[in-house]
Parts: C-alpha cells; sequence; structure tokens
C-alpha cells in the first residue's frame, strides 16, 4: 500500500516526533509538520498505516483553517504538500479547548457513573445518551502526559493561562464550533464534538495544530442519527476502535489491523474528506493515466519533490563523518569537493565515548531519510558505518605519510563480511565517487558534461601535440 508511516531527513533537525504528527525545524526558523499515516488507538500506535490518512488529515486542516481564518489567525504558512504543512512557529498554550453539543464518550460515559459536573460545567439529570445539550459547553483539558479535565478557575490558579486568556479562548473556541457545525450541517454531518489548541505568536492568540478532523473531531451522519440518535455510528476512527474492542485477548488489543480493516478505515477516511470538502483528495487517485508521472503513486517520491520545489530540502545528502574533531580539516575538504552540484552536506563526530550512541542516532534517520544519501568515512569508521546503514559508505582515510596510508588501507580492506565499505584515498575521487552512488538523474546528466568536456580537452591536447 501507498503509506507515509515514517519522516526522517538528516538536513531538518527533528523537533517532536508524536503519534501521527513529525515536526521538524525549516531553514526559514519556521516549523514544517509531516502528517503521516499512522493511526493511534488506546494511546498507542498502530503498526498497520492507513493509505492517504495524513493526507486526509492535513487537507482537511488547512480547509479548516482557511474558512475560519476571519474568526482567528491560524498558525499556516502554506501547504507544500498533500503530506505537509509549513507553519510558524508560535508557543502552544498547553490546554486543549473541548467542545461538546451531545452527551456521549467519555462524558456519557461519566454521566451513567453519577457525574453531573465535568471541567466546571454541570449538566442536568435525565439526559439520555446522544442528546443534544441546549447550547454547545466547553470542557476544557490540561496537555500533559495523560489529559485530565479541569474547571477554568483551576487552570488560572494552577498557571496555565491567564483569565483573560482563558476567556479569549473560549469565546474563540465557541465560534469555531458555530461555524463548523453550521457548514458540516449543510452537508448532512454532524459535528458532535471537537477540540481546538491555541499559541501565542508575538503575544497574540493564534489557532494551531488541527481542527474538524476525524482525528481531532466526533462527526455524526444527520441521516443516521435522526433514524435513531442512540445508535448513530461516528464517521471516523471509532470504526477502527471497535474492531480492536472486538478482536481484545488477553487483556490486549490487537498491534496490528488486517488488510481488509485497514482498506475500509481508508476508504472511510477519504469519504470524510469528500463530504466535507465537497471534492475527493487528488492524491488518492492512483489509477489515471498520468498518475505513474505525478508520484500519486509513491508517497515519499511526491514528498520529496514537492519539500525540494518549495526551498525546504536538497534532494539527496552526503554525511562526512570523522571520529574526533581533530578530523575536520580532512573533512572540509572532502565537504568543498560537492560545491557546485546542489548536495546536502553536513559534517558529524561519532567519538569512541559515544560511538553506538551517536551511531545509532544516525543509522536512524540515514536508513529511514527520504531521500538519497551517502556516508563518507574518515580514519577507522567506515567498516561500522557499513554494517550498520543501507546507504552507500565510501572510506576516505586521512594521513601523512605513505605507511599511515598503507596501514589504513589494509584495515580498510580486511574489513569483515557484511560490512561494504569501500575506499578512495583521494578526496576529489571519495566525492565523485558518492556523486555517482547517488545516481540522480540531474546529477548523471552534470557528470555526463563533465566527462564529454575533460574528453574534448584530452582530445585538443593530442591534436596540438600531435601536430609538433
Amino acid at each position: 500500500m501507498n503509506t507515509l508511516t515514517h519522516f526522517a531527513t538528516p538536513q531538518l533537525p527533528l523537533l517532536h516526533r508524536g503519534k501521527v504528527r513529525d515536526s521538524l525545524r525549516a531553514p526559514s526558523g519556521d516549523r514544517l509538520i509531516i502528517v503521516t499515516d499512522r493511526l493511534s488507538a488506546f494511546d498507542s500506535v498502530l503498526e498497520t498505516a492507513i493509505p492517504h490518512k495524513g493526507a486526509v488529515l492535513n487537507g482537511l486542516a488547512n480547509f479548516w483553517f482557511e474558512k475560519t481564518a476571519h474568526i482567528i489567525p491560524n498558525h499556516v504558512i502554506k501547504l507544500v504538500d498533500a503530506n505537509a504543512m509549513l507553519v510558524k512557529e508560535a508557543a502552544p498554550i498547553k490546554v486543549e479547548m473541548v467542545v461538546r453539543q451531545y452527551l456521549t464518550g467519555s462524558m456519557w460515559r461519566g454521566y451513567q457513573a453519577g457525574q453531573r459536573t465535568f471541567s466546571g460545567v454541570t449538566v442536568p439529570d435525565g439526559m439520555t445518551k446522544h442528546q443534544p445539550f441546549p447550547q454547545a459547553i466547553v470542557t476544557p483539558t490540561t496537555k500533559e502526559e495523560s489529559d485530565r479535565e479541569i474547571t477554568p478557575d483551576n487552570l488560572v490558579s494552577e498557571g496555565w493561562v491567564t483569565k483573560e486568556l482563558y476567556d479569549q479562548m473560549a469565546v474563540k473556541a465557541q465560534m469555531l464550533f458555530a461555524v463548523g457545525s453550521q457548514l458540516l450541517a449543510e452537508k448532512g454531518i454532524i459535528l458532535v464534538d471537537t477540540k481546538y489548541e491555541f499559541g501565542l505568536l508575538n503575544g497574540k492568540l493564534i489557532l494551531i495544530d488541527e481542527m474538524h478532523t476525524p482525528d481531532s473531531s466526533r462527526f455524526w451522519a444527520a441521516a443516521d442519527y435522526a433514524k435513531n440518535p442512540e445508535t448513530a455510528e461516528q464517521m471516523d476512527k471509532e470504526y477502527v476502535r471497535q474492531w480492536l474492542i472486538a478482536n481484545k485477548k488477553d487483556g490486549q488489543y490487537p498491534r496490528a489491523l488486517t488488510p481488509e480493516v485497514a482498506q475500509e478505515a481508508s476508504r472511510r477516511y477519504l469519504d470524510i474528506y469528500q463530504r466535507i470538502t465537497g471534492e475527493a483528495l487528488p492524491t488518492a487517485d492512483t489509477h489515471g493515466p498520468d498518475a505513474p508521472h505525478t508520484g500519486r503513486q509513491d508517497a515519499r517520491a511526491r514528498m520529496l519533490a514537492n519539500l525540494v520545489q518549495a526551498g525546504l530540502m536538497k534532494d539527496a545528502w552526503v554525511n562526512i563523518v570523522m571520529d574526533s574533531p581533530a578530523g575536520k580539516e580532512h573533512c572540509e575538504q572532502l565537504r568543498r569537493q560537492f560545491d557546485g552540484y546542489d548536495v546536502f552536506t553536513q559534517l558529524r563526530v561519532a567519538s569512541a565515548l559515544n560511538f553506538g550512541e551517536a551511531l545509532a542516532g544516525m543509522a536512524e534517520i540515514w536508513n529511514n531519510s527520504l531521500e538519497p544519501g551517502v556516508v563518507l568515512a574518515v580514519a577507522g569508521l567506515g567498516g561500522a558505518l557499513a554494517a550498520a546503514v543501507n546507504v552507500p559508505v565510501i572510506s576516505c582515510p586521512p594521513y601523512h605519510d605513505y605507511a599511515e596510508l598503507a596501514l589504513s588501507l589494509s584495515s580498510l580492506a580486511l574489513v569483515p563480511s557484511g560490512t561494504p565499505s569501500l575506499t578512495a584515498v583521494r578526496p576529489d575521487n571519495a566525492a565523485q565517487a558518492a556523486l555517482r552512488a547517488l545516481n540522480l538523474p540531474r546529477l548523471r546528466e552534470r557528470l555526463t558534461q563533465e566527462l564529454n568536456a575533460t574528453k574534448a580537452r584530452l582530445k585538443a591536447a593530442d591534436e596540438e601535440l600531435r601536430a609538433l
């Protein structure tokens, strides 16, 4: 299946890896949010990804941010890919503003157990499952390892927000909910409840994260609710939750979904996207005659092309790894060989003191990087690096004399099986080997031009000397 489960690159520092979203620092200093196809349920991420889920969430969030920008500014700069959004860096407020129009979910379970006050809001006796409140209510929670209900007064007294800021958030949350409810009602959908997250940008309140998506909201089909309010089925990932509950064994939920369940979940995400926006998700069409040329059949290739086009990444990387800062001069010499080829280069240190720990972190990024890459190893790191990564490793040892070079070459030549490190003595040859190993069409074209130029020079020299 065409899914995006993990985003990694040595080019952009990772800020946070959540259950579904990965956040990275963009070159501009802004934040790049990658919405993957991972699915979380019951506080864990399932092993099975849901095709197109990330693009649905990202596209819907962007749709709603545009629809509500007149109510409150948001953090969106631009959508750079179906699964990627560039946003302004705001200071998040660690409070979720949960707005509810119906008695359902965890609130209904608490109500059945006798609870009548929720986050400071008291509801009357005698209500039934899925019954609407006279008006939408706000039941805030804290954003901690385990979110907890909290009253507005306690939010203020515990220092989460000021009263003025909370009041502003509550008003904006109600306004956003009203707009969402009205637009969805026109499409035959009930917005049951949802959450909003806010941040501060230059001291001003803005909307962040996501809004009105199947992961952050509860939806019902209005027709389904009209038939029997108490059996109305959620139009979100509740389908997966119910399958997990039905297949629970020995107190444990399944870690993976069957292909049929994953496909049905994907269909439901795509359906809610089309119902809300009025259009099919563009990247979900993988059967059209132009699909192979659009990257729709390979989410990773499409995303890489779009991030490169947006100027957020280069299309390839070379990491030059030394075993101590003493090798910096040699590594800088290697790095200069890549000038003019538009390849991202980076110097790294993996010393004997932290080699295992450092290498594990580097390898995790290299092995999962969105774009192709090559590792250039100096000193005696080639074999160890080659044994840990799935990208080409080229050793280029520094040396002061031929005796030291001979020792390095003999060591590199005798690496054990399963450590396919190549060796180049000259830095220019190491760089040229790396460029060829990347095997990018644009680099191959550039290298062909250089080869032809070299041949032309040699031919001209031959003709000149032959005439003497």
